[in-house]
């Protein structure tokens, strides 16, 4: 067989990915896994939305759509930042994609060259630096601990940046650790940015409808108003309105990154499907009472399980802000042997045996820049959650 490409070398399988296909393989052998490994809403998508789809189809509305998205679609994005956010964008600053990931990695196959570097605060999503090395850039992991919230300091900021640095990645609220940023938080990373030119910003926003105890988004494009020709701001479909099969994303920028990443888009996969940019716009623009009761629904979630993993033995969990994971520091389990004998050195050593002895997938804090931690996705049931709390709690009563 002739040789596959050296890139692939830098994007090895997402953890995620890994320990989510880990548990469907034991639960085809008939064992009764919780899984808690991925981000994705357990709710139905929006009637109305689902209507909408089904009445493009039937008119005809199946041909090739514009590279960077349907018309009917961009203008319902266009009011959806004016209402969100305050900030206003004019259609050729507005992109559609294939999810929210293919946006962010547009934008670093438009402007990363090799050796380029992009900063990105971790805790993180896998993702990040797995695009960062595959278009050639390095990722620079800036560390954002836990007695400072998961929040990047601006004094870190500041020293992490070089002459070589392309981009800063910001995520509020966070995925593994649902932290959010406020207003002034976003505004002191912002007066270091304008120290630097040079250097893109993308505000990656997917969660920023699902934040609670009154607590209110911020996005860097409308804090700094000065720094708008140099942020990407990034949102979709898939978290707000539980729509992730349908790979609707969304970015306003510059009109000439814009036209950049819809000349990679271009390349890649052309246009996004016209079903899915239709259930999308009515999505935006519909009845919009399901968001809050989602995001009550998860805050409550949120609730159940800080309060159940208070019992668990040797973890101490940080308290979100936002989106829809509890990050839980594990160090007080590591060196102590499980119930079954297996010995704990790793947040992953944690979270592969609690899935081989408890059936409960997480993922380990490594995957995500930080150890010694696990995420837990609380965007499923109830009931699944408690019998995981449940077990989680038994399985770190039973260390050694």
């Amino acid at each position: 067989m002739p040789e596959l490409a050296q890139r692939l070398r830098r994007a090895p399988v997402a953890a995620t990915v890994a320990m989510t296909a880990k548990a469907r393989a034991m639960r085809a052998e008939g064992i009764e896994v919780i899984a808690l490994t991925i981000g994705e809403p357990d709710f139905d998508s929006p009637p109305h939305a689902i209507e909408a789809a089904r009445e493009a189809g039937l008119r005809g509305d199946t041909k090739y759509p514009p590279q960077d998205g349907q018309p009917a679609l961009k203008q319902a994005i266009q009011r959806k930042f004016r209402r969100d956010s305050g900030l206003e964008f004019t259609l050729d600053e507005i992109m559609v994609s294939n999810g929210g990931k293919q946006v962010i990695f547009n934008a670093l196959m438009a402007t990363v060259d090799d050796g380029d570097e992009v900063i990105i605060p971790a805790p993180y999503w896998g993702a990040y630096p797995l695009m960062t090395r595959v278009v050639g850039g390095e990722p620079v992991a800036v560390s954002c601990p836990q007695n400072n919230g998961f929040k990047l300091r601006p004094d870190d900021l500041q020293a992490a940046i070089t002459p070589r640095t392309k981009w800063l990645l910001l995520n509020f609220p966070n995925n593994p650790t649902g932290a959010a940023a406020t207003r002034n938080e976003v505004a002191a990373l912002a007066e270091v940015m304008l120290r630097h030119p040079h250097v893109w910003i993308l505000s990656d926003d997917m969660y920023e409808h699902l934040v609670y105890d009154s607590f209110e988004h911020s996005t860097m494009a409308a804090v700094e108003p000065r720094l708008r020709d140099r942020v990407l701001t990034v949102s979709g479909v898939s978290k707000t309105y539980a729509m992730t099969g349908w790979r609707i994303g969304f970015g306003a920028g510059p009109r000439g990154l814009i036209r950049a990443m819809t000349s990679i888009q271009g390349h890649v996969a052309a246009g996004v499907s016209t079903i899915g940019q239709a259930a999308a716009a009515a999505a935006l623009d519909g009845p919009q009472d399901a968001v809050p009761r989602m995001a009550a629904a998860y805050r409550r979630r949120r609730d159940l399980v800080l309060g159940a993993l208070a019992d668990a033995p040797g973890i101490a969990c940080h308290r979100p802000e936002g989106a829809f994971y509890v990050y839980p520091n594990v160090a007080g389990c590591l060196g102590k042997t499980t119930a079954a004998g297996t010995r704990l050195d790793t947040d992953e050593d944690f979270a592969l045996a609690l899935l081989d002895e408890q059936h409960v997938a997480v993922v380990h804090g490594a995957a995500f820049g930080m150890s010694p931690y696990v995420r837990i996705s609380y965007a499923t049931d109830d009931a699944s959650l408690a019998e995981a709390c449940r077990r989680i709690v038994a399985f770190c009563a039973g260390l050694r």
